[in-house]
């Protein structure tokens, strides 16, 4: 089962942990996540998954709370959709996040 993993910086005290495994062309398991640097610690701010058995996003705030919303896709369309929004948007996260919102 091929597994693609990787941690890339996108910018000042922001980065993106990307990871997925395929089975025969198929994705079977993935996660993306955008994390920013808050006194020296990475917290999450968009974690994409399929760790309950659905494809979900979950929005953190800066004490760990989460809201979890289904993304009703399959995990390649989610997948995509990760890589996506957060290489597209991580800025705009990035600062909702740090204040707050």
């Amino acid at each position: 089962m091929p597994v693609v993993k990787y941690d890339r910086p996108l910018g000042q005290g922001a980065r993106k942990r990307h990871y997925h495994k395929t089975e025969r062309g198929k994705v079977i398991d993935f996660m993306v996540q955008l994390e920013v640097q808050v006194g020296g610690e990475w917290k999450e701010v968009i974690r994409y998954d399929c760790t309950h058995n659905f494809a979900h996003m979950d929005r953190y705030d800066l004490e760990g709370k989460r809201k979890k919303d289904d993304l009703e896709l399959n995990y390649e369309e989610a997948l995509t959709l990760a890589d996506t929004d957060i290489n597209d948007n991580w800025e705009k996260y990035q600062q909702r996040f740090l204040k707050g919102g």
